[in-house]
C-alpha cells in the first residue's frame, strides 16, 4: 500500500463515526477478496443513486457464488428512462425494496477488510462512499483491484506505443475464453469480475502475459 493511501486510511480510521464498524480497518484476511458490482441511476457518484448491488466472496481458487451479497435498492428520486434501457430495472421493480441506508450495513459487514475486486471498481467504490460519508463519515478504506488493470498489465504491459487497446468488458470476457454473462445485472457482472480476477491473478503469479492476438484458455476454478 502506498503513503498516500496508508495516510487516508490513517484519515478515515480518525473520523470513523461509528466504532462498531471498525473492523473495516482490520488486516486483510488473508487470500480473499470480494468481487463487488452495483447498477445505478447514472454515471455522476454525487448526483445518481444505487439501484441494485452484488459482493461475491472470492477465496483460493473458488468463487462463492450461492452465498452471495445480492439486493435491490430503492432510490430517493425517480429512476430515469436512460437508465432503465441499460439495467432493465423499473421503478416497480424496485418500489419494496429497501433505502440504501438499511443496506449498507449488512454489505459492509459481509465485505470486512477484504480487498474489493471488480470492472472499473472505482466508480462503484465511489457511489458507496456517498452512502458511507452520510452514515459513517468515512469513505471505504478496502483496498481495491481492478480488473481491467490486471488484464492491461497481462496483455499491454510492454506493448509498443502506437498499439490498439481495447478493455472493454465483453472482450476481456473472449479473450480470456470465460463464458459471456447477461450485463448491467449486478450478480452477473460481480460474478464475471470474480472470474476474470482469478485467471488474471494466477497468469499474474506464475508470470504469464497474454498474446495481443485473440487466446483463450480454459483454466479450471470452482463456484461454491
Amino acid at each position: 500500500m502506498g503513503a498516500l493511501n496508508q495516510l487516508r486510511r490513517a484519515i478515515n480510521r480518525v473520523a470513523l463515526a461509528d466504532r462498531n464498524y471498525a473492523f473495516l480497518f482490520e488486516p486483510e484476511p488473508g487470500d480473499e477478496v470480494v468481487s463487488l458490482d452495483c447498477e445505478t441511476t447514472g454515471f455522476d457518484p454525487w448526483v445518481d443513486e444505487i439501484v441494485s448491488i452484488a459482493a461475491i466472496r472470492v477465496t483460493h481458487e473458488r468463487i462463492h457464488a450461492s452465498s452471495a451479497f445480492r439486493a435491490l435498492v430503492r432510490p430517493e428520486s425517480a429512476i430515469r428512462p436512460a437508465s432503465i434501457k441499460v439495467h432493465r430495472l423499473r421503478e416497480q421493480d424496485v418500489a419494496d425494496a429497501r433505502p440504501m441506508q438499511d443496506v449498507l450495513p449488512a454489505l459492509l459487514h459481509f465485505i470486512g477488510s477484504r480487498p474489493l475486486v471488480g470492472y472499473w471498481v472505482d466508480f462503484d467504490v465511489r457511489m458507496l462512499d456517498k452512502y458511507l460519508l452520510s452514515m459513517l463519515n468515512i469513505r471505504l478504506p478496502n483496498r481495491r483491484i481492478d480488473v481491467s488493470r490486471l488484464y492491461y498489465d497481462r496483455k499491454y504491459g510492454r506493448a509498443p506505443p502506437g498499439t490498439q487497446i481495447d478493455l472493454r468488458y465483453t472482450s476481456i470476457l473472449t479473450d480470456l475464453g470465460l463464458q459471456h454473462h447477461p450485463q448491467h445485472d449486478a450478480f452477473e457482472d460481480a460474478l464475471g469480475a470474480a472470474e476474470m480476477y482469478l485467471l488474471l491473478d494466477d497468469m499474474r503469479q506464475r508470470g504469464v502475459t497474454l498474446s495481443r492476438e485473440p487466446m483463450r484458455t480454459q483454466d479450471q476454478f470452482a463456484l461454491a
